[in-house]
């Protein structure tokens, strides 16, 4: 069965929306981030959506969509060290995590680093929780980022923001203090997309 282009975007669209959120969109929410004039329209296309098996809805839920690739098993390498090779490909094939995208969304500069002693627990990060990150550069406010300190030669996990002139790195615990840095003295490394609890 084949499906329009709007049918197509809505897809996208909620595939992008459980990938950042880790659970799917209500249909006011799909409205409103689609543009679309009614929520009557979005029931019709999820339908389309559901005819061509590409998602299911749970009736009466607010949050009843499905996707019907979310159980698919994919992998992204796993590596102990924040520092990484360029490509990701150069990784060790060996070591890898096997996610769904009921967990995060299969997309391009995925990796898996594995917290190696108690220097992330501020991010509440344990010793042996792997942290799902989607590689990149540059961070908007209040992300939590995997970030690298220059001269301290260290990567931590932080809320990051850009304020006055410099970068402010939040610690998610409330008793620890803030880190501030100038802008050149930090290199983003990736964002956080979801972190797995290893429980002993």
């Amino acid at each position: 069965m084949r499906i329009s282009d709007k049918q197509k975007q809505m897809l996208a669209f909620i595939e992008t929306f459980v990938g950042r959120n880790g659970y799917p969109p209500t249909l006011e929410e799909i409205r409103a981030g689609l543009k679309i004039s009614t929520k009557s329209l979005v029931n019709y296309h999820l339908e389309a959506l559901a005819g061509a098996s590409l998602l299911s809805r749970s009736p009466n839920t607010p949050r009843g969509i499905r996707l019907a690739n979310e159980r698919e098993p994919f992998t992204v390498p796993l590596t102990s060290s924040p520092i990484l090779p360029e490509p990701l490909a150069d990784l060790d094939e060996q070591e890898v995590v096997e996610l769904t995208c009921d967990i995060v969304s299969n997309t391009p500069d995925l990796y898996a680093l594995k917290v190696q002693g108690d220097s992330m627990l501020d991010a509440l990060v344990n010793d042996g929780d792997i942290v799902i990150i989607q590689r990149q550069n540059q961070a908007k406010n209040g992300e939590l980022v995997a970030v690298r300190l220059l001269e301290q030669d260290c990567t931590t996990l932080k809320h990051y923001y850009r304020e006055n002139g410099h970068v402010r790195l939040q610690p998610a615990n409330p008793t620890l203090e803030p880190v501030l840095v100038k802008p050149a003295a930090v290199q983003v490394e990736g964002r956080v997309m979801a972190i797995i609890r290893q429980v002993s």
